[in-house]
């Protein structure tokens, strides 16, 4: 197991380091200089030759690359073009906004989703696992940034009961401002996310429900609900952990386009300024973040999946 931990985790920075490879590239090859961005509309040359000597653009794109890896293996991050403010500061008092954002509407959506699930599988051949599939299907269509509209126009506009955008100044020291502005983008993540994860949870369940192991358990007296809770539930968890995996970290980036439905000041606010002002050290930053959330939810994923089924472990041997 410690060793498919290290192999794991040399991936994981083995695909970290092309990411910020490629993320590299991909800002340089962009029309334009980052300089204009900072001395406006009708500066001199002399102006924008200053601006460059003081971001660094006007040096070779070698030597840029050398110093971005140098301050990553530093966990640097660089300063902001426009703000002059450290990038990994600003991240870490955005993420204050979209990883608890991230994480209750993901754990809103496994409570959702998983009983709702398991009854769809159970109740299969029923009226009731028909309307959640139903419901379920037109849960996936819908665009979330149409439901967090809706949500704002029935709870915000005509009920009054929550607020319909925005972040208090004073953050989390306003604790009860700062519940309710999360409200409704919980709920607007939390529905789409459950619609798709109810689908596979219920094809999970149904495979199990016809397994041999399950049958077999039956034949030995136990009760199918019996059966189910000892034997089906860890089963079926195994592929779903995959899926919860991936579901975990489409609601970390789904959570930039709720951020700017309801107004937020997470990474998403941050990373669209960041592009309309061609602020590098930003973009990257961002980005670079995103990625290795996004890779180490992956690793804890393949870690619990792991551990959860024995017979990997039994065929890596």
């Amino acid at each position: 197991m410690l060793a498919y931990i290290l192999r794991r985790l040399l991936i994981l920075l083995v695909s970290l380091f092309v990411a910020a490879v490629v993320l590299f590239v991909l800002l340089r090859l962009l029309p334009g200089d980052p300089a204009a961005a900072l001395v406006g509309v009708g500066a001199t040359p002399e102006q924008i030759a200053a601006a460059q000597a003081q971001i660094g653009s006007d040096r070779p794109l070698a030597v840029q690359f050398v110093a971005y890896l140098g301050d990553l293996a530093r966990f640097d991050l660089g300063q902001s073009f426009v703000s002059r403010a450290p990038v990994l500061g600003e991240i870490g008092q955005r993420l204050g906004v979209t990883l608890p954002l991230t994480f209750a509407a993901f754990f809103l959506a496994m409570i959702i989703a998983v009983p709702l699930g398991i009854l769809a599988a159970v109740r299969s051949d029923g009226w009731a696992g028909l309307t959640l599939s139903v419901v379920s299907q037109i849960g996936i269509a819908v665009p979330v940034f149409w439901l967090g509209i809706l949500l704002v126009y029935q709870f915000s506009l005509t009920l009054r009961w929550l607020p319909s955008g925005g972040f208090p100044l004073r953050g989390y020291a306003d604790p009860g401002r700062a519940v309710l502005s999360m409200v409704l983008p919980v709920l607007t993540i939390a529905i789409i996310m459950s619609a798709s994860l109810m689908r596979y949870v219920r094809a999970a369940m149904l495979e199990v429900l016809n397994s041999d192991f399950l049958r077999t358990a039956r034949a030995l007296g136990e009760s199918r609900n019996g059966a189910l809770v000892r034997h089906g539930i860890r089963n079926a968890a195994v592929p779903v952990v995959s899926v919860l995996g991936i579901e975990l970290a489409t609601t970390f980036l789904g959570a930039v386009v709720v951020e700017q439905v309801f107004s937020l000041p997470g990474l998403g606010s941050m990373l669209l300024l960041g592009i309309q002002q061609r602020d590098y050290p930003n973009v990257q930053g961002v980005l670079i973040v995103s990625t290795l959330l996004v890779l180490l939810v992956g690793f804890v994923a393949d870690i619990i999946q792991r551990l959860l089924d024995p017979r990997l472990r039994e065929a890596r041997r």
